[in-house]
């Protein structure tokens, strides 16, 4: 925008440019799409000059954070330049909304086809500079380019002479571009997981003696529409490939990860979906919004309403639509509800799974994770309510062996020898729920801001809401089953 002039104040049609009989590229400019766009020379346009004070904003904002060393005043420095990015490129963003205030496709249209041609000529430029044919040991390769950028694989094998060769075609390239245009080098990526288009992952790298972080983009490590699960399970892969450089050991955590979702030895808290009630008018049916309203008959007063996040679980029932299945991860706690755990893994985990192990180890042993022994599963009883099992009568077990034994008794003749130490068992579990409980609960406060008032917090998108419930859950379960030891004769 700022190099080609391109604003409203500046856009020629045909008849202007006849009438005032202005020449090509002395006067305007044409762009790839077919506009004319006035030279700065003859005028400046409004939104180059809006930019132009927006990037020299930004631009000391950023010297100054790089001076700071004061945390607090780092933050406030790094949302500066953050919301001034946003702002510029923001400018851009509101000529191509048709929608919007100020729709002009004419400019929006002229940046984007610009865009491509320059990265179709860093391409070409880097690929003709950095080639054995002119005395470098390796043929550059570019292997991804898109809106803003372009990735260069240069050969070598060092980070230090990767930045240097990157640094040097940044500014080489640059001097083939109108002014104030300017290529920069912004990182290494080494090792680089390129996925496909918007999808790839890699150790980002400003400084060659250690990497700043792990950087992704468009993989499932923050979508709030897949569970926490997934979150964990993808970061921690990634982190195993690309820091440790284990694929072996990537591969290891995934099957244990899915042998313990199916087997039910995931917390729910893992388990949770949390989508947006923004309408209720939708196309089809969907899971958040068919549980809402099952919610709303249950009690009206905490159902979630229109802007509220709906908080859910796949359970398993009769019906085979998800939003049959879908149900409040509370009320699954209270009324044990089995999980549908084949959900998770076919329709969360497998997808992400596989796009990043694929080009890894090739689609027959990508595909192997999902199946195999380890994909073993555990049946887990319905609730024990509802149909025949209101006719049923449960019988009384002993508490180590399982026999049946008479009302009111917890052992059976042949393990009363060994209560005191089944006994110590109970207690030793209770001991163990009760400071996890306290450690949530703890946990819960400091969230609260204060160590000494009750937990007031029902925040649906916490995990530690849920491991709070079902630990609460699980401790009164706990002191019910302690109390079936008093009629124990010692």
């Amino acid at each position: 925008m700022m190099a080609h002039n391109l604003c409203y104040t500046t856009l020629l049609n045909k008849q202007t440019i006849e009438r005032l009989h202005l020449e090509k590229d002395k006067d305007y400019t044409l762009t790839p799409t077919g506009e004319c766009f006035v030279k700065p020379e003859l005028r400046k346009g409004i939104l180059p000059t809006i930019l132009a004070e927006l990037l020299s904003a930004r631009k000391q904002a950023k010297k100054d954070l790089k001076a700071e060393t004061d945390p607090f005043k780092k933050q406030v420095l790094n949302g500066r330049q953050l919301a001034l990015k946003i702002s510029a490129n923001s400018v851009y963003g509101f000529t191509g909304a048709t929608i919007g205030k100020l729709p002009c496709l004419a400019i929006s249209s002229s940046v984007t086809s610009f865009g491509r041609q320059m990265i179709e000529k860093t391409k070409q430029t880097v690929l003709e500079k950095y080639s054995i044919k002119n005395g470098f040991p390796f043929d550059s390769e570019v292997i991804y380019g898109d809106t803003d950028s372009v990735m260069v694989k240069f050969g070598y094998d060092d980070i230090e002479t990767c930045m240097k060769l990157g640094e040097e075609a940044a500014a080489f390239v640059s001097t083939k571009f109108q002014n104030p245009i300017k290529l920069e080098f912004e990182k290494v990526y080494f090792p680089y997981l390129l996925i496909n288009k918007k999808r790839y992952a890699g150790l980002f790298w400003t400084n060659p003696k250690k990497f700043d972080k792990m950087d992704t983009k468009g993989i499932e490590t923050v979508r709030r529409d897949n569970c926490r699960l997934v979150q964990n399970v993808i970061t921690k892969v990634l982190e195993l490939i690309l820091e440790d450089r284990d694929v072996t050991g990537a591969e290891e955590f995934v099957k244990k990860t899915i042998a313990d979702l199916l087997q039910n030895r995931v917390d729910l808290s893992q388990l949770v979906i949390t989508k947006a009630l923004s309408r209720q008018d939708y196309a089809g049916k969907q899971a958040h919004v068919e549980l809402a309203e099952r919610m709303r008959k249950r009690d009206a007063g905490s159902a979630p309403t229109l802007g509220d996040r709906v908080a859910y679980v796949i359970i398993k029932t009769a019906g085979d639509k998800n939003y049959e299945k879908s149900e409040d991860p509370l009320y699954v706690l209270e009324n044990s509800l089995p999980i549908d755990t084949k959900y998770y893994l076919e329709n969360q985990l497998a997808n992400p799974l596989i796009r990043i192990f694929e080009p890894i180890l090739g689609e027959r042993r990508a595909k192997e994770l999902l199946n195999g022994s380890h994909t073993r599963t555990v049946t887990v009883a319905a609730a024990k309510t509802g149909g025949l099992m209101k006719f049923a009568k449960k019988a009384n077990t002993c508490k180590n062996c399982k026999a049946t034994i008479k009302q009111g008794e917890t052992l059976c003749k042949n393990c009363k020898s060994q209560s005191g130490e089944l006994y110590g068992r109970e207690l030793a579990k209770m001991n163990s729920l009760e400071v996890k409980f306290s450690k949530l609960w703890t946990e819960c406060q400091r969230c609260q801001g204060s160590l000494h008032q009750e937990v007031l917090c029902s925040n649906k998108d916490c995990p530690i809401f849920y491991m709070r419930k079902k630990c609460q859950k699980d401790v009164v379960k706990q002191a019910e089953e302690l109390k079936k030891w008093d009629a124990t004769t010692w």
